[in-house]
């Protein structure tokens, strides 16, 4: 099962190219995020053509999440449970094929100290929550997929130095990062690559994509069960120089059915 996680930032901007990657691409599985649209607008019917069954978890003009997949999505679940008043689209889980994925839109976070700051660390402590409450005692295999607006290390940040106040590298925001690890997941593309300089989302400002001044912020994390039957991850940064493109790249796994 070949699994990808792309923020969009924007499908209506960004539909034909969503379309020409998902042609060239063909993952089983596709986790988009930052769709900027309400469900009913999002477009389903170009999407279900390319041969994709189709769970949205929109919200206008910010924030939204969905699952694609070429098989059946089952027990779809809209929303990160622990805090019924939050009304931002940012998460969605369903099933497919005995395998519980998610889309995930953390939070940025920024400015930091702040308000948005603070709603990060408390949506990551919900995340651990859930995970550590919920997905691990079901003792299937689950893989949880997006744009986590965080660089695990140092290692993931072109510039650490001028990032080191930013909140994908504040010391909180890695903390929580690193206790979904503690609780027995895998982070799946670091767990077979060793490289530095690897990134998954370049600024449009500045000349960043030019000059390869990138983040890697996109990630899939696996339960033991998926990680047993992990094959590969890689980032494929091609979505990233064509017109008109994301300012993040798709990331994708494979793991054995």
């Amino acid at each position: 099962m070949k699994i990808a996680t792309f923020n969009v930032n924007s499908i209506k901007a960004r539909l034909p190219r969503v379309l020409e990657w998902l042609d060239d691409a063909s993952p089983d599985v596709a986790l988009l995020q930052e769709l900027k649209t309400v469900d009913e607008q999002f477009p389903r019917l170009e999407i279900e053509e390319k041969g994709y069954n189709v769970e949205v978890h929109g919200q206008k003009s910010y924030n939204g999440v969905a699952i694609l997949s070429k098989q059946p999505i089952e027990d779809v679940e809209r929303g990160l449970s622990g805090d019924p008043s939050d009304e931002q689209a940012r998460y969605i889980e369903g099933t497919i094929d005995g395998v519980r994925v998610a889309s995930i839109y953390l939070p940025n976070g920024n400015p930091t100290p702040g308000e948005k700051f603070d709603y990060k660390l408390a949506w990551m402590d919900r995340l651990v929550a859930h995970v550590g409450n919920t997905l691990l005692p079901q003792e299937m295999p689950f893989v949880l997929g997006g744009d986590y607006n965080i660089c695990p290390t140092d290692d993931d940040v072109y510039d650490p130095i001028g990032f080191a106040d930013d909140a994908l590298c504040r010391p909180e925001s890695r903390a929580r990062f690193r206790s979904l690890i503690n609780l027995g997941l895998t982070e799946a593309w670091r767990s077979l690559h060793r490289e530095v300089g690897a990134y998954s989302y370049w600024d449009y400002q500045a000349g960043r994509w030019q000059r390869d001044e990138g983040v890697r912020i996109d990630h899939f994390l696996l339960s033991p069960q998926a990680a047993d039957r992990l094959n590969a991850c890689e980032i494929d940064s091609k979505p990233r120089g064509k017109e008109k493109a994301s300012d993040h790249t798709p990331v994708w796994c494979e793991i054995e059915s």
